[in-house]
Protein backbone atom coordinates (compact mmCIF):
# COMPACT_ATOMS: atom_id res chain seq x y z
CA UNK A 1 0.00 0.00 0.00
CA UNK A 2 1.05 3.43 -0.65
CA UNK A 3 0.92 5.70 2.67
CA UNK A 4 1.63 9.08 0.85
CA UNK A 5 -0.76 11.28 1.76
CA UNK A 6 -2.83 8.77 3.37
CA UNK A 7 -4.70 10.56 6.44
CA UNK A 8 -3.45 9.10 9.32
CA UNK A 9 -4.44 9.44 13.09
CA UNK A 10 -2.00 8.13 16.12
CA UNK A 11 -3.69 8.28 19.98
CA UNK A 12 -1.30 7.95 22.65
CA UNK A 13 0.86 9.97 19.69
CA UNK A 14 2.91 11.66 22.88
CA UNK A 15 4.05 8.26 24.46
CA UNK A 16 7.14 6.20 23.98
CA UNK A 17 5.67 3.46 21.13
CA UNK A 18 3.30 6.52 19.83
CA UNK A 19 6.18 9.13 18.99
CA UNK A 20 8.16 6.55 17.02
CA UNK A 21 5.40 5.50 15.40
CA UNK A 22 4.43 9.07 14.15
CA UNK A 23 7.81 9.17 12.93
CA UNK A 24 7.46 6.14 10.99
CA UNK A 25 4.49 6.84 9.44
CA UNK A 26 5.87 10.47 8.39
CA UNK A 27 8.42 8.71 6.94
CA UNK A 28 6.23 6.53 4.83
CA UNK A 29 4.61 10.28 3.60
CA UNK A 30 0.91 9.95 5.46
CA UNK A 31 -0.28 12.65 6.46
CA UNK A 32 -0.32 12.69 10.48
CA UNK A 33 -2.84 14.03 12.93
CA UNK A 34 -1.22 13.09 16.44
CA UNK A 35 -3.61 12.92 19.61
CA UNK A 36 -1.77 14.00 23.01
CA UNK A 37 -3.23 13.85 26.63
CA UNK A 38 -4.49 17.32 27.13
CA UNK A 39 -2.60 19.66 29.39
CA UNK A 40 -2.78 23.16 29.85
CA UNK A 41 1.18 23.77 29.26
CA UNK A 42 0.80 22.78 25.51
CA UNK A 43 3.33 19.93 26.33
CA UNK A 44 3.87 16.91 24.08
CA UNK A 45 5.44 14.43 25.54
CA UNK A 46 7.73 12.95 23.21
CA UNK A 47 6.85 14.61 19.75
CA UNK A 48 8.36 17.45 21.75
CA UNK A 49 12.04 18.22 20.34
CA UNK A 50 11.25 16.03 17.31
CA UNK A 51 12.38 17.66 14.04
CA UNK A 52 8.94 16.81 12.07
CA UNK A 53 6.20 18.93 14.19
CA UNK A 54 5.95 21.30 11.05
CA UNK A 55 4.91 18.24 8.84
CA UNK A 56 2.33 16.46 11.14
CA UNK A 57 -0.77 18.10 12.79
CA UNK A 58 -0.40 17.62 17.00
CA UNK A 59 -4.13 17.78 18.73
CA UNK A 60 -4.72 17.67 22.99
CA UNK A 61 -7.36 15.66 23.53
CA UNK A 62 -8.57 12.93 26.09
CA UNK A 63 -10.10 9.61 24.61
CA UNK A 64 -12.53 9.40 27.38
CA UNK A 65 -14.36 12.08 25.96
CA UNK A 66 -16.72 11.03 22.97
CA UNK A 67 -17.08 14.71 21.71
CA UNK A 68 -13.20 14.90 20.98
CA UNK A 69 -12.70 11.20 19.46
CA UNK A 70 -15.72 12.35 17.30
CA UNK A 71 -14.06 15.61 15.99
CA UNK A 72 -10.41 13.71 15.76
CA UNK A 73 -11.74 11.05 13.48
CA UNK A 74 -13.31 12.78 10.62
CA UNK A 75 -12.08 12.48 7.01
CA UNK A 76 -9.56 9.67 8.19
CA UNK A 77 -8.40 6.32 6.38
CA UNK A 78 -6.46 4.79 9.02
CA UNK A 79 -6.33 4.99 12.56
CA UNK A 80 -3.76 3.85 15.25
CA UNK A 81 -5.43 3.65 18.65
CA UNK A 82 -2.72 3.09 21.32
CA UNK A 83 -3.59 5.55 23.66
CA UNK A 84 -4.17 3.62 27.14
CA UNK A 85 -3.11 3.68 30.94
CA UNK A 86 -0.40 1.36 31.17
CA UNK A 87 1.20 1.05 34.20
CA UNK A 88 0.73 -2.25 36.15
CA UNK A 89 1.56 -1.08 39.46
CA UNK A 90 -0.30 2.22 39.29
CA UNK A 91 -3.58 -0.11 38.48
CA UNK A 92 -3.36 -1.52 41.75
CA UNK A 93 -3.90 2.28 43.29
CA UNK A 94 -6.05 3.76 40.54
CA UNK A 95 -8.52 0.74 38.83
CA UNK A 96 -11.40 3.19 38.24
CA UNK A 97 -9.42 5.43 35.77
CA UNK A 98 -8.08 2.35 33.81
CA UNK A 99 -11.62 1.30 33.15
CA UNK A 100 -12.43 5.12 32.44
CA UNK A 101 -9.42 5.34 29.87
CA UNK A 102 -8.82 1.84 28.68
CA UNK A 103 -12.20 0.40 28.01
CA UNK A 104 -14.50 3.67 27.87
CA UNK A 105 -11.66 5.39 25.55
CA UNK A 106 -11.19 2.28 23.46
CA UNK A 107 -15.46 2.24 23.10
CA UNK A 108 -15.53 6.17 22.01
CA UNK A 109 -12.62 5.87 19.55
CA UNK A 110 -14.46 3.12 17.94
CA UNK A 111 -17.92 4.56 18.22
CA UNK A 112 -16.10 7.72 16.32
CA UNK A 113 -14.38 5.41 13.80
CA UNK A 114 -17.79 3.79 12.87
CA UNK A 115 -19.76 7.25 12.58
CA UNK A 116 -17.22 8.64 10.51
CA UNK A 117 -16.98 6.02 8.49
CA UNK A 118 -12.42 5.34 8.47
CA UNK A 119 -11.11 3.20 6.58
CA UNK A 120 -9.35 0.78 8.88
CA UNK A 121 -8.87 1.04 13.15
CA UNK A 122 -6.25 -0.78 14.56
CA UNK A 123 -6.43 -0.93 18.28
CA UNK A 124 -3.62 -1.54 20.37
CA UNK A 125 -4.11 -4.51 23.10
CA UNK A 126 -1.31 -5.92 24.81
CA UNK A 127 -0.04 -9.80 25.76
CA UNK A 128 -0.54 -9.03 29.27
CA UNK A 129 -3.78 -10.27 28.48
CA UNK A 130 -2.95 -13.33 27.77
CA UNK A 131 -1.78 -13.48 31.85
CA UNK A 132 1.10 -16.47 32.52
CA UNK A 133 1.29 -19.00 29.59
CA UNK A 134 -0.57 -21.69 29.85
CA UNK A 135 1.52 -22.80 26.88
CA UNK A 136 4.08 -21.29 24.93
CA UNK A 137 4.90 -19.90 22.37
CA UNK A 138 1.63 -17.97 22.51
CA UNK A 139 -0.48 -17.67 19.85
CA UNK A 140 -4.05 -15.94 19.87
CA UNK A 141 -6.08 -18.31 20.84
CA UNK A 142 -4.44 -18.29 24.09
CA UNK A 143 -7.20 -18.45 27.03
CA UNK A 144 -6.84 -14.65 28.78
CA UNK A 145 -6.47 -14.21 32.03
CA UNK A 146 -6.99 -10.95 34.27
CA UNK A 147 -4.33 -11.05 36.57
CA UNK A 148 -4.10 -7.40 37.31
CA UNK A 149 -6.91 -4.64 36.92
CA UNK A 150 -4.36 -3.53 34.00
CA UNK A 151 -4.63 -6.69 31.86
CA UNK A 152 -8.54 -6.62 32.91
CA UNK A 153 -9.36 -3.18 31.51
CA UNK A 154 -7.39 -4.29 28.50
CA UNK A 155 -9.59 -7.41 27.99
CA UNK A 156 -12.50 -5.14 28.28
CA UNK A 157 -11.25 -2.71 25.92
CA UNK A 158 -10.44 -5.73 23.07
CA UNK A 159 -14.19 -7.05 23.48
CA UNK A 160 -15.60 -3.49 23.11
CA UNK A 161 -13.11 -3.65 19.79
CA UNK A 162 -14.18 -6.57 18.81
CA UNK A 163 -18.09 -6.44 19.51
CA UNK A 164 -18.05 -3.52 17.30
CA UNK A 165 -16.78 -5.55 14.28
CA UNK A 166 -19.00 -8.05 14.78
CA UNK A 167 -21.84 -6.11 15.47
CA UNK A 168 -21.61 -3.20 13.24
CA UNK A 169 -19.16 -4.38 10.69
CA UNK A 170 -16.67 -1.38 12.19
CA UNK A 171 -13.36 -2.48 9.98
CA UNK A 172 -11.11 -3.52 13.20
CA UNK A 173 -7.80 -5.47 13.70
CA UNK A 174 -6.70 -5.88 16.97
CA UNK A 175 -2.73 -5.64 17.49
CA UNK A 176 -1.16 -7.64 20.79
CA UNK A 177 2.53 -6.28 21.18
CA UNK A 178 4.60 -8.23 23.67
CA UNK A 179 6.46 -6.17 25.77
CA UNK A 180 8.16 -3.47 23.95
CA UNK A 181 11.62 -1.51 24.67
CA UNK A 182 13.41 1.44 23.15
CA UNK A 183 14.54 5.18 23.54
CA UNK A 184 11.89 7.25 25.49
CA UNK A 185 10.43 4.28 27.62
CA UNK A 186 9.92 5.21 30.92
CA UNK A 187 11.40 3.15 34.01
CA UNK A 188 8.04 2.17 34.80
CA UNK A 189 9.62 -0.40 32.39
CA UNK A 190 11.76 -2.96 33.74
CA UNK A 191 14.65 -2.48 30.65
CA UNK A 192 14.98 1.45 30.85
CA UNK A 193 14.64 0.84 34.86
CA UNK A 194 18.15 -1.17 34.68
CA UNK A 195 19.93 1.18 32.11
CA UNK A 196 19.40 3.97 33.96
CA UNK A 197 20.49 2.86 37.31
CA UNK A 198 23.62 1.37 35.93
CA UNK A 199 24.25 4.61 33.54
CA UNK A 200 24.07 6.70 36.83
CA UNK A 201 27.01 4.47 38.42
CA UNK A 202 24.63 2.89 40.93
CA UNK A 203 26.01 0.35 43.05
CA UNK A 204 22.87 -2.00 43.39
CA UNK A 205 20.29 -1.74 40.58
CA UNK A 206 16.86 -2.19 42.40
CA UNK A 207 14.51 -4.74 41.36
CA UNK A 208 11.33 -6.53 41.63
CA UNK A 209 10.90 -10.24 40.69
CA UNK A 210 13.93 -11.39 38.54
CA UNK A 211 12.67 -15.18 37.25
CA UNK A 212 9.34 -14.19 34.92
CA UNK A 213 10.61 -14.18 31.40
CA UNK A 214 9.74 -12.25 28.92
CA UNK A 215 9.45 -11.75 25.04
CA UNK A 216 10.74 -8.18 24.43
CA UNK A 217 10.77 -6.40 21.07
CA UNK A 218 12.68 -3.52 19.76
CA UNK A 219 10.11 -0.43 19.62
CA UNK A 220 11.08 -0.22 15.84
CA UNK A 221 10.10 -4.15 15.11
CA UNK A 222 6.59 -3.38 17.13
CA UNK A 223 6.22 -0.07 15.06
CA UNK A 224 6.35 -1.64 11.91
CA UNK A 225 4.48 -4.42 13.23
CA UNK A 226 1.77 -1.99 13.49
CA UNK A 227 2.36 -0.42 10.35
CA UNK A 228 1.83 -3.81 8.14
CA UNK A 229 -1.35 -4.29 9.77
CA UNK A 230 -2.20 -1.49 7.88
CA UNK A 231 -1.43 -2.55 4.70
CA UNK A 232 -2.55 -5.78 5.21
CA UNK A 233 -5.65 -6.53 2.91
CA UNK A 234 -8.57 -8.74 4.12
CA UNK A 235 -7.23 -8.80 7.93
CA UNK A 236 -10.42 -6.85 9.71
CA UNK A 237 -11.70 -8.62 12.76
CA UNK A 238 -8.35 -10.67 13.14
CA UNK A 239 -6.39 -10.60 16.37
CA UNK A 240 -3.04 -10.47 16.08
CA UNK A 241 0.51 -10.78 17.73
CA UNK A 242 3.68 -8.75 17.48
CA UNK A 243 6.61 -9.69 19.21
CA UNK A 244 9.80 -11.65 18.46
CA UNK A 245 9.52 -14.96 19.38
CA UNK A 246 11.91 -15.76 22.16
CA UNK A 247 12.29 -15.07 25.36
CA UNK A 248 14.33 -14.30 28.56
CA UNK A 249 14.04 -13.88 32.40
CA UNK A 250 14.61 -10.58 34.27
CA UNK A 251 17.90 -12.16 35.73
CA UNK A 252 19.94 -12.96 32.73
CA UNK A 253 18.07 -9.61 30.74
CA UNK A 254 20.20 -7.77 33.92
CA UNK A 255 23.11 -9.47 33.34
CA UNK A 256 23.08 -9.11 29.38
CA UNK A 257 22.64 -5.34 29.91
CA UNK A 258 25.77 -5.45 32.87
CA UNK A 259 27.99 -6.77 30.19
CA UNK A 260 26.42 -4.17 27.45
CA UNK A 261 26.97 -1.16 29.68
CA UNK A 262 30.61 -2.39 31.48
CA UNK A 263 28.84 -2.15 34.71
CA UNK A 264 29.42 -2.76 38.38
CA UNK A 265 26.42 -2.82 39.89
CA UNK A 266 24.47 -5.53 41.14
CA UNK A 267 21.18 -6.80 41.15
CA UNK A 268 18.66 -6.23 44.45
CA UNK A 269 15.44 -7.49 45.09
CA UNK A 270 13.32 -5.25 46.37
CA UNK A 271 10.30 -5.80 48.04
CA UNK A 272 7.95 -2.89 47.13
CA UNK A 273 9.20 -3.68 43.49
CA UNK A 274 6.98 -6.97 43.21
CA UNK A 275 3.52 -8.09 42.21
CA UNK A 276 0.86 -9.69 44.47
CA UNK A 277 1.90 -13.39 44.35
CA UNK A 278 -1.32 -14.57 42.13
CA UNK A 279 -0.93 -11.20 40.02
CA UNK A 280 2.42 -11.58 38.60
CA UNK A 281 2.61 -13.20 35.11
CA UNK A 282 5.34 -15.64 35.30
CA UNK A 283 5.97 -16.48 31.65
CA UNK A 284 5.14 -14.49 28.10
CA UNK A 285 6.74 -15.91 24.89
CA UNK A 286 4.76 -14.66 21.54
CA UNK A 287 4.18 -16.79 18.72
CA UNK A 288 4.08 -14.36 15.52
CA UNK A 289 3.66 -17.30 12.87
CA UNK A 290 0.23 -15.42 12.30
CA UNK A 291 1.79 -11.70 11.45
CA UNK A 292 4.33 -13.16 9.19
CA UNK A 293 1.26 -14.99 6.88
CA UNK A 294 -0.66 -12.31 7.37
CA UNK A 295 1.28 -9.51 6.45
CA UNK A 296 4.46 -10.94 5.45
CA UNK A 297 6.36 -9.10 8.28
CA UNK A 298 8.71 -10.35 10.97
CA UNK A 299 10.98 -8.50 13.79
CA UNK A 300 13.96 -7.63 12.24
CA UNK A 301 16.48 -6.74 15.42
CA UNK A 302 17.93 -9.31 18.32
CA UNK A 303 17.48 -8.51 21.77
CA UNK A 304 21.20 -7.43 21.73
CA UNK A 305 21.03 -5.19 18.54
CA UNK A 306 18.07 -3.34 19.98
CA UNK A 307 19.40 -3.07 23.53
CA UNK A 308 22.73 -1.51 22.19
CA UNK A 309 20.65 1.32 20.11
CA UNK A 310 18.86 1.67 23.68
CA UNK A 311 21.94 1.89 25.61
CA UNK A 312 23.39 4.33 23.12
CA UNK A 313 20.24 6.72 23.61
CA UNK A 314 20.06 6.50 27.22
CA UNK A 315 23.84 7.34 27.53
CA UNK A 316 23.01 11.45 26.13
CA UNK A 317 23.04 13.34 29.45
CA UNK A 318 19.95 15.46 27.49
CA UNK A 319 18.17 11.72 27.73
CA UNK A 320 19.72 10.18 30.95
CA UNK A 321 18.81 13.52 33.62
CA UNK A 322 15.01 13.44 32.29
CA UNK A 323 14.91 9.89 34.16
CA UNK A 324 14.68 9.97 38.47
CA UNK A 325 16.61 6.45 39.23
CA UNK A 326 16.19 7.31 42.95
CA UNK A 327 12.14 6.90 42.54
CA UNK A 328 10.29 3.68 41.97
CA UNK A 329 8.65 4.86 39.56
CA UNK A 330 5.22 2.94 39.18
Amino acid sequence: MDWKNKKVLVTGADGFIGSHLVEMLHATGAKVKALTYYNSFNYWGWLEGLTILDDIEVINGDIRDPFICNSITRDTDIIFHLAALISIPYSYEAPKSYIETNVTGTLNMCHAALHNKCGRIICTSTSEVYGTANYVPIDEKHPLQPQSPYSASKIGGDSIAMSYFHSFGLPLVLARPFNTYGPRQSLRAVIPSIITQMLKGEKESHLGNVSPTRDFNYVKDTCKGLISLGEAEDIEGEIINIGSGSEISISDLFMLIKKLTNSLSEMVVREERIRPENSEVFRLCCDNSKLKNLSGYSPRYSLEQGLKETIQWYMQSENLDKFKTHIYNV
